[in-house]
């Protein structure tokens, strides 16, 4: 059975440093697109970070700089390193996996509904 679950959120004040995990089990992640979405409360959910099988990463604009997305595949995790943390960047994150092909911030945004997979979400609060 395919399973993501995310760990590692909380809150943090401006400025910050956060590092949120993703525990994929039931299929090797690196056989998949994987992704990190974000969704703030009253806004439409957002690709924030992919990272394709070959190591190959992807992030929107806003995060730039700040942000990295990496992948374990010892131990089939994904991870996203979040820096230099601001107000905006609160909302709840998500992992999840589509198969190939497409695996860049434009496939995330045109065809969030390829993503099968999603784990349960984790909580990032910045304030400021």
């Amino acid at each position: 059975q395919v399973q993501l679950v995310e760990t590692g959120g909380g809150s943090v004040q401006a400025g910050g440093s956060v590092r949120l995990s993703c525990a994929v089990s039931g299929y090797r992640y690196r056989n998949y697109c994987m992704g990190w979405f974000r969704q703030a409360q009253g806004r439409e959910r957002e690709g924030v970070g992919a990272i394709a099988y070959e190591g190959r990463t992807t992030h929107v604009e806003s995060v730039k700089g700040r942000f990295t997305t990496s992948g374990d595949a010892a131990k089939n995790t994904l991870k996203l390193q979040m820096n230099t943390l601001k107000p905006e960047d609160s909302a709840i994150y998500y992992c999840a996996a589509k198969q190939y092909p497409g695996c860049d911030i434009a496939t995330m945004k045109d065809e969030t509904e390829r993503f099968g997979y999603w784990g349960q979400g984790t909580q990032v609060t910045v304030s400021s």
